[in-house]
């Protein structure tokens, strides 16, 4: 039996049929999806959970106190959901980083 556990992280153009991606060993496995927004997040946490076991899921930073709320409540209390948060030097060094990629200009798509 694994510990199986999922990264969610927020992208302007994700598409988390598309982008998913799974890393494992014989005793972990690491599901990696890319999503838009938390209402995307919600529904991917609750497939990984409800199809694959998921037992911990890391959100990227971006998510707000009320956006991991919705998603603990969506999983259920069996399931860890924690924040991937850095430093604030990290924040800044990241946020310039992905200004620098047009990550805040860049339209979602429908």
């Amino acid at each position: 039996m694994t510990f199986n556990a999922a990264f969610i992280a927020h992208v302007p153009d994700a598409d988390p049929e598309r982008d998913v991606a799974l890393l494992e060993t014989d005793y972990y496995r690491l599901f990696s999806v890319l999503v838009r927004d938390t209402d995307q997040a919600v529904t991917v946490c609750r497939r990984l959970v409800a199809d694959e076991g998921v037992d911990s899921i890391l959100l990227c930073p971006g998510n707000s106190h009320e956006d991991v709320s919705r998603i603990a409540a969506a999983v259920g209390e069996r399931v860890s959901v924690s924040v991937a948060r850095g430093d604030v030097r990290s924040q800044r060094v990241a946020a310039k980083a992905m200004e620098r990629a047009g990550w805040f200009s860049a339209r979602p798509s429908a």
